[in-house]
């Protein structure tokens, strides 16, 4: 039980296009009209999403945003995660992990619409997390970075570079 293998094969996950491995678990029926959703959805959404989300060894999110909040979840793994995401120009860091390291959280809140990435604090292990989305997710609302990134956060360019899989 130890291992991403087993997590993989059990819980049936693919890849990912961002990185890592994914299986959807939670798809509400109900809907949200796109009336009653904030500016810049288009079409009816579900309440909410939830996906189970592995990463391992050097795996890693590429830089993304969606236009809802992402909520993450520690389950299980060796490692905890580091997610990090883009404010005003600047780099913020959260670790989400087994909550028993003082600075490990183990639920952390990507805010809408914030270019995010994921990768591994131990790059020898993996971990095992959900995501949880709301209004739930939809590839309408998924935007993967490129390296027009670079332009926009020049500053950031270490980071950026480390965490863009198509640069």
């Amino acid at each position: 039980m130890d291992s991403a293998k087993f997590w993989i094969d059990k819980l049936a996950l693919q890849k990912h296009p961002e990185g890592g491995w994914f299986k959807e678990v939670y798809r509400s029926e109900d809907t949200i009209p796109e009336d009653a959703l904030p500016a810049g959805f288009s079409g009816l959404r579900n309440f909410s999403t939830s996906i189970y989300y592995l990463l391992e060894t050097t795996d890693f999110s590429s830089f993304h945003k969606i236009k809802s909040d992402e909520i993450w979840h520690y389950y299980t793994g060796s490692s905890a995660v580091e997610i990090l995401w883009i404010e005003d120009g600047k780099l913020i860091s959260q670790k989400l992990g087994d909550g028993s390291q003082n600075d490990h959280e183990f639920q952390v809140v990507v805010p809408k619409n914030k270019w995010f990435a994921a990768r591994l604090l131990n790059t020898k292990g993996f971990a095992l997390v959900g995501c949880t989305v709301s209004p739930g997710f939809h590839f309408d609302d998924f935007e993967l970075a490129d390296k027009s990134l670079l332009e926009e956060f020049p500053g950031l360019k270490g980071e950026i570079e480390s965490l863009v899989g198509n640069i």
